[in-house]
């Protein structure tokens, strides 16, 4: 779709769905994603030595916290949490208008006096938190004391999500990452207002997840239970609910190769380090793969705050279609029985949540729209993070073709499929398959600058959007990346500063 499109594309699927939104003024901050309604006021607001961060309601206290630890980093200065009012504000109120933007809106009021943030909820105020670090200078990134002036012109702010589930999936398995490191992963999205980390823990080349009751499973590069539940409580502090995936009944060579009596022939299969997909398949005929199963699910659950458990279901190319079906109906009841919603691929035939990510098989998405299931948008063509920018990227895979950054940007949920709309659809995601990605460095080329676009479609109201206004906020973002130590690839797309 040339991007030229894309305006008149957002403006049209935006007044389908009765979404409404404030024109981007020229005078506004470069904030991604794009707000509701952003307008500039007289004069601003300086941070300085003395400044406090006020906080009334306990359920705030930690989301100021996190802010006073930001700024005091970059700043140097004291910033002490008090529990009044002061110079920058944090409030949860059920007053109109943050009382009226769900979950996750809010309100931001700068002037020359304060700075003021309003959301019925902490994770409405963290969402706001993250709208005004973009409104500070970029060197509030920077991880030691920086000179100021720490100047915030004068805006007002009404925000809230277009869609509930804005995510990003790291694959884990095929290249495994520490702890910290999918730490630094999550810090970074959620400065996009991310609130979904789907991790990709199991496939044909590796286990990443401990088992108690299998405990070969995990063999080499793994997170332990303790180490998961790290993550899972480092996310939440975000307002990031994980999301675990068990790839079955494809994607298995790793268990199959720990446990022979998973295979039907009962011979353990080799380790497996190559990019085939479709081989493998659990033996869906022995009853010990469903022990196998309740068993990983039990214990994956009980590590899992949030609602979803994600079974995979994808490119099982190795299991009859009948044996195919049979194996989705009991894992089903499986993840009920743990009190979790299934998740899967587009190609499960069951489960609440399908994620659309084969642009070449679109009716698959129509027929979980059928069957009741809610999406998450995935299309690999434009928002799998592992493809290649261009034949030349040194990283990358381009079997869905060459993804720029624009490319990345210039599509919509809500018409992208025909036969599902925005009611049908709970939100986007952008995953990153790691198969030839080894380091943290190759990670963050290959995710930025394209997911703060997908970022961006999730929360941005899509009558909004345009690609010529977001390439000059997406340039905005290189200073704070810099500061970061990111590493990034510069778009011939973007006028970068």
């Amino acid at each position: 779709m040339p991007h030229r499109r894309l305006a008149a594309l957002m403006t049209a699927s935006a007044l389908a769905a009765g979404c409404t939104a404030d024109a981007p003024d020229p005078t506004s901050p470069a904030l991604v994603p794009l707000p509701v309604s952003v307008r500039a006021s007289e004069g601003g607001f300086t941070l300085d030595a003395g400044a406090r961060i006020g906080v009334r309601e306990a359920g705030g206290v930690p989301v100021a916290e996190g802010l006073a630890r930001l700024l005091r980093r970059a700043t140097g200065y004291a910033l002490p949490v008090v529990r009044q009012e002061a110079e920058i504000t944090l409030e949860v109120t059920s007053r109109p208008p943050a009382g009226g933007l769900g979950q996750e809106g809010y309100t931001l009021d700068v002037t020359p006096e304060r700075v003021r943030l309003a959301a019925a909820t902490p994770e409405g105020l963290f969402r706001g938190v993250q709208t005004l670090r973009q409104l500070l200078p970029p060197k509030v990134e920077s991880t030691g004391p920086q000179p100021g002036p720490w100047t915030i012109d004068g805006v007002r702010v009404e925000d809230r999500p277009r869609f509930p589930y804005r995510g990003v999936m790291l694959d884990v398995a095929r290249h495994f990452f520490t702890v910290e490191q999918v730490k630094r992963y999550i810090d970074l999205a959620v400065a996009y207002k991310v609130n979904h980390l789907h991790l990709h823990l199991t496939d044909d080349q590796g286990w990443r997840i401990e088992i108690k009751s299998w405990p070969r499973l995990a063999a080499d590069g793994f997170y332990t239970q303790d180490d998961y539940r790290e993550i899972v409580r480092y996310a939440a502090e975000r307002f990031v609910t994980v999301v675990p995936e068990i790839d079955t009944p494809g994607h298995t060579n790793a268990a199959l190769a720990a446990y022979a009596e998973l295979n039907c022939d009962g011979r353990a299969r080799e380790p497996y380090r190559g990019r085939e997909v479709g081989f493998s398949s659990l033996c869906t005929s022995k009853e010990v793969t469903y022990r196998f199963l309740d068993d990983v699910v039990r214990e994956v659950a009980a590590l899992t705050p949030g609602p979803y458990l994600n079974l995979g279901g994808d490119e099982a190319h190795s299991t009859d279609p009948e044996d195919y079906e049979k194996f989705v109906t009991r894992a089903h009841q499986i993840v009920d029985t743990y009190g979790k919603r299934l998740t899967g691929w587009a190609e499960m035939t069951s489960g609440e949540v399908a994620q659309h990510w084969n642009p070449r098989e679109p009716d698959r998405a129509v027929a979980a729209v059928a069957r009741g299931a809610k999406l998450i948008m995935s299309p690999a063509d434009r928002s799998y993070l592992d493809m290649k920018y261009t034949a030349g990227t040194g990283y990358g895979l381009d079997w869905a073709g060459l993804v720029e950054v624009g490319d990345s940007y210039a599509w919509d949920p809500a018409t992208l499929v025909e036969g599902v709309t925005e009611k049908d659809i709970l939100g986007v995601e952008a995953p990153l398959w790691t198969e030839t990605l080894e380091t943290p460095d190759a990670l963050e080329y290959m995710a930025y600058p394209r997911l703060p676009g997908i970022a961006e479609i999730g929360w941005s109201p899509a009558a909004a959007r345009s690609w010529e206004d977001y390439r000059g906020r997406l340039a905005a973002q290189a200073p704070r990346w810099q500061a970061q130590s990111v590493t990034f690839y510069r778009s011939p797309e973007v006028p970068w500063h």
